[in-house]
């Protein structure tokens, strides 16, 4: 089973661009789906998107459409989320998620490895 590490959060402003990673060691990235979700301050962890194994198949939750895009470097086993033009609402803790075949659409329970998470603030 693979071990996840986000990296890559921080303090930024508005408008800002940010790329997150998440590394995995340990067992074979290229067999895990990945997933990206987040959760704020009193909110229920929200997901963001995820990808297949080999990249091929991405979708995204609403919230996320259009200015996030998620990708994978299987060879450096790292998984990445783009966010671009961040808003203060996007602040929350980023977490990475991984299963070998998700039952669900989404859902956190339907992925079984997680990270620590990432926080990342978007200041006004």
């Amino acid at each position: 089973q693979v071990r996840l590490v986000e990296r890559g959060g921080g303090l930024v402003h508005t408008g800002d661009s940010l790329r997150v990673s998440c590394v995995a060691y340990g067992g074979t990235f290229s067999d895990y789906y990945m997933a990206w979700f987040r959760q704020a301050p009193g909110r229920e962890r929200e997901f963001v998107g995820a990808i297949r194994w080999d990249g091929g198949y991405i979708y995204y939750g609403d919230s996320a459409k259009g200015r996030f895009t998620i990708s994978r470097d299987n060879a450096k086993n790292t998984l990445y989320l783009q966010i671009n033009s961040l808003k203060p609402e996007d602040t929350a803790i980023y977490y990475c998620a991984a299963d070998i075949y998700p039952l669900g659409r989404g859902r956190p329970q339907d992925f079984n490895v997680w990270g620590q998470g990432t926080q990342v603030t978007v200041s006004s």
